[in-house]
């Protein structure tokens, strides 16, 4: 059972998958997942089913760069200057992150492709593509669906940690999200992206599971 987060609470920051777990359970809630998946074109268990697997594997791409010298600093700094506003009193507001990420309001903290281009390094494409293979997913669907969950992953990240402001758990956070320290459900995707048997995901798994045909 996921417990409630609270500023000081360190067993949401430390238990393996907790904010996979916490993200995909509020994109369940209220209006998220129908929004998702009429914009999609999916029914609704099928667009749960991608996002399942799309979520983690955003955040396991963040763990990666978090991972790097001043990576974690430089995430949490981007949290605190762009994406603080995107919680509403009640916490994250998945439903207003939504309606400005479809509604195309030009902000730089909604714009998906932007963030996904410092997510994956201009790997992008390769990740939507790798995304689609591993969902059934056309890869054009595959890269709408990353754009639109780029900007509630930084900003559900922004809620949690960007006011203690403290990177290294941060870096805490997402490194428990990589395949190292997952295991099972969607730490088995995790793994199943993680080709080179690193730990980590990132370009060279893209690539491994792209070539491995």
């Amino acid at each position: 059972m996921l417990r409630p987060s609270h500023p000081g609470a360190k067993e949401s920051v430390v238990n393996a998958n907790s904010l996979t777990q916490a993200l995909f359970s509020q994109l369940q809630q209220g209006q998220g997942l129908q929004q998702v998946s009429r914009q999609l074109g999916l029914e609704p268990q099928q667009a749960s089913s991608v996002i399942s697997a799309a979520v983690p594997l955003l955040l396991g791409a963040l763990g990666t760069n978090a991972s790097q010298p001043q990576g974690a600093q430089s995430l949490l700094n981007a949290l605190q200057k762009d994406h603080l506003g995107g919680g509403g009193a009640g916490g994250l507001d998945i439903g207003g992150i939504l309606g400005a990420v479809l509604g195309g309001g030009g902000s730089g903290a909604t714009n998906g492709a932007g963030i996904l281009g410092h997510m994956f390094g201009g790997q992008t494409s390769q990740a939507a593509q790798l995304l689609g293979q591993k969902t059934g997913l056309d890869s054009g669907r595959s890269g709408q669906l990353m754009a639109i969950l780029a900007p509630i992953v930084m900003s559900f990240l922004a809620q949690r940690f960007a006011q203690q402001g403290n990177a290294n758990e941060l870096s805490q956070a997402l490194g428990a999200e990589t395949p190292a320290s997952a295991s099972g459900g969607i730490g088995g995707l995790l793994n199943a992206f993680d080709q080179d048997g690193d730990g980590t995901f990132g370009a060279s798994d893209v690539l491994g599971m792209l070539f491995k045909r």
